[in-house]
């Protein structure tokens, strides 16, 4: 069944045994982050946290909690997206995309259950939403009494990291949500971190060149379907909200945002609203602790003026942080990478295992696995990739074979170091890089390489005998299996 707010996913998080809540009066200046970090840095993730009694810069003790590292474990993204295993999820945009129309009538009757499902997944709107029990508006709005921490030392200020920033094109009405990190700026100011490669910004380009004022929302909290969703790279024509329901086997219950247009999840924790006028000088955000290990410099961005803040009865403040990995995002990020894979194959069908390692930092490093059928194909897939969406943003991709499994970096670290030959399988091009990575010779440009670590053909110019792997024999494993107790080995 699926969960349908903040409250409820920490709810089967404590049930499960996975949360652990903090009593003791504990900083949001960074004392949090400290307290997480060394959570996340441990095995397997470590627990998801409920900050109850955080306090204030000023020493006073917030009313709201904080949850962290709610996401931050395999096992807690999976209870989030409803499933025992994310690659399910795959399996059933698999299934979606495989579906053809049958022929005959009972053929198309069979069809019908599977097209009633689909027909869950579109919002729906609601007239009495949990998150309007309390309006707060225009003059009245104060963020200083929220519990947005300061994560860095170096950080430029409080920040709003697990927000879903809703936004519309002004051309075709599409919402987008996406997940972009917030500054604090005042009681009634933000600063609005839009990446040029994101949706978000596009909508901004696009209302400022028509010199209209654009209308913002950033939701806290919601369904956890949702709040992934945030994250998630979609297609620009793709609604957050629509693929969450997708996700949730049920619509996202959507209301009316109090000062504008747009539509803000009803079982959201708080939600800002907002509005950027074209007319306002860009202000200084950052500097900012960000998921790389390193912090991102101080830039000029659209500044968001605050016309509402509303919330429901006791709400919880929902916070990640990134910094050096493994962090929390680091399991939203491999979600992604196990429910798109179907999708990857549509174009590049002979992609076998897809991984973007903790350190990789998500588009540093990808490996991938593909049945090799030609010579040369390794390049293809890695320009086939290079062309997808935020995935052209990778600097580094290795092309394996089928066999070697990808989701252990050690082993595809192994097979590649051993299979090749730098000179002859090392190719470098250039193209958009992540406005993130600090090393790039310009801004958002650079340059990437990509590996072709597969066994080599003699067409490819390899005329010598490829050797095979050192793996024990099945007879011998079978023999040893039946004597291991008796060895008396511990390990």
């Amino acid at each position: 069944m699926a969960l349908d707010n903040l409250r409820e996913f920490v709810g089967a998080i404590e049930k499960a045994g996975d949360l652990t809540r903090v009593t003791r009066p504990v900083s949001i200046d960074k004392e949090i982050t400290e307290v997480a970090d060394r959570c996340m840095k441990s095995p397997g993730g470590g627990p998801a946290l409920l900050f109850t009694q955080p306090t204030l810069r000023g020493g006073g003790k917030s009313a709201y909690p904080v949850a962290v590292n709610l996401f931050g474990s395999e096992r807690r993204m999976a209870l989030a997206l409803g499933v025992e295993c994310l690659d399910e999820i795959g399996a059933r945009i698999a299934e979606l995309l495989a579906m053809k129309v049958p022929e005959g009538l009972l053929g198309k009757l069979a069809l019908l259950p599977r097209l009633a499902e689909v027909a869950k997944f579109p919002p729906k709107t609601v007239g009495r939403p949990a998150c309007q029990s309390t309006v707060i508006k225009e003059s009245d709005v104060d963020l200083t009494q929220f519990p947005a921490p300061i994560c860095w030392p170096e950080d430029g200020g409080p920040y709003i990291t697990l927000g879903g920033v809703i936004t519309k094109d002004p051309a075709s009405g599409v919402r987008n949500v996406g997940m972009y990190r917030v500054q604090v700026l005042g009681k009634n100011s933000l600063a609005m971190h839009w990446q040029r490669h994101k949706v978000g910004a596009a909508h901004w380009r696009a209302m400022a060149e028509r010199g209209e004022t654009m209308a913002v929302a950033i939701a806290l909290g919601g369904d956890p379907a949702s709040i992934y969703a945030a994250s998630a790279p979609l297609p620009p024509t793709i609604d957050e909200f629509l693929f969450a329901g997708f996700l949730r086997g049920e619509g996202v219950r959507l209301a009316k945002a109090v000062t504008s247009d747009l539509e803000v999840p009803a079982e959201a924790e708080i939600v800002i609203e907002g509005r950027i006028d074209p007319r306002d000088e860009l202000v200084l955000e950052g500097p900012f602790g960000d998921h790389t290990g390193f912090y991102s410099l101080a830039d000029y961005y659209p500044k968001v003026h605050v016309t509402a803040i509303t919330f429901r009865d006791d709400p919880i403040w929902p916070h990640t942080i990134v910094g050096r990995p493994p962090m929390e995002d680091y399991y939203l990020g491999h979600a992604t990478e196990r429910i798109f894979l179907p999708l990857l194959r549509l174009t590049i069908p002979e992609i076998v295992d897809l991984h973007m390692p903790a350190e990789g930092i998500f588009h540093n490093l990808v490996f991938v696995s593909i049945d090799k059928q030609y010579p040369g194909q390794a390049y293809k897939v890695m320009n086939g990739l290079w062309g997808q969406g935020l995935m052209s943003l990778a600097k580094v991709i290795v092309v394996v074979d089928k066999d070697v499994n990808v989701r252990d970096p050690k082993e595809a670290w192994w097979v590649a170091l051993n299979h090749i030959d730098p000179e002859r399988d090392v190719r470098f091009t250039m193209g958009p890089i992540d406005v993130l990575d600090h090393s790039s010779r310009g801004f958002t440009y650079g340059s990437k390489m990509g590996i072709d670590a597969t066994r080599k053909w003699k067409e490819e110019g390899f005329t010598r005998e490829w050797p095979n792997k050192i793996v024990m024999d099945p007879a011998t494993k079978q023999k040893v299996d039946a004597m291991w107790k008796d060895l008396g080995i511990e390990l």
